[in-house]
C-alpha cells in the first residue's frame, strides 16, 4: 500500500485522493509522503510487525496449549469446565512466572488456535416474555 502511494505522491496526486483510494486516514498519508519525500521508496519499506515479541517461546507455547487442553478441573479451577481469560492468565503466571494482561493473554490464545467460544442455544431458564416487556417498557423509561 505504501509503496503505491508512493507512485502516486511522484505523478501529484493529493493526500486526500490517495487516502480514498486507499481507504485508509489522511494523517497516515501525510506520514507516509513526509517519509516518501525525506528517503524515498525505501523509506516507505515495512518494518515488520509492531508490538512487542511474544515473551514465550515456542516449546513454551506448546506447553501452555497442552494445559488448556486438559481442561480448568485439572488446574484446580474446580468442576466448571470454561477457560476463562482470568484462569487462563493465572495458568500462565503459575507455569511459566510470566504476567499478561487480559488483552496480552487473549491474543496469546488467538497465536495457539483459541477463540472466543458464544455459547449456541439460550439457557432453559430464559423467559423470553418477560425479556420483551423489559425491552418494551423497563429499558426505555431508564433512558429518560
Amino acid at each position: 500500500m505504501r509503496r503505491q502511494a508512493a507512485g502516486w505522491f511522484a505523478a501529484g496526486v493529493s493526500v486526500p485522493e490517495v487516502a480514498a483510494r486507499l481507504r485508509v486516514s489522511q494523517t497516515a498519508v501525510y506520514g507516509w509522503r513526509k517519509r516518501w519525500r525525506a528517503g524515498g521508496e525505501d523509506a516507505l519499506a515495512s518494518k515488520g510487525p509492531g508490538g512487542s515479541r511474544c515473551r514465550l517461546d515456542e516449546a513454551r507455547l506448546r506447553r501452555l496449549a497442552d494445559a488448556l487442553d486438559e481442561g480448568p478441573a485439572t488446574h484446580g479451577f474446580g468442576d466448571d469446565q470454561r477457560w476463562t481469560l482470568v484462569r487462563v492468565s493465572d495458568l500462565i503466571v503459575r507455569m511459566f512466572r510470566i504476567r499478561y494482561t487480559l488483552r496480552g493473554t487473549s491474543y496469546l490464545l488467538h497465536r495457539i488456535g483459541w477463540s472466543v467460544q458464544v455459547p449456541s442455544h439460550r439457557p432453559v431458564e430464559r423467559d423470553e416474555g418477560a425479556v420483551a416487556t423489559w425491552r418494551r417498557e423497563v429499558w426505555p423509561a431508564g433512558k429518560r
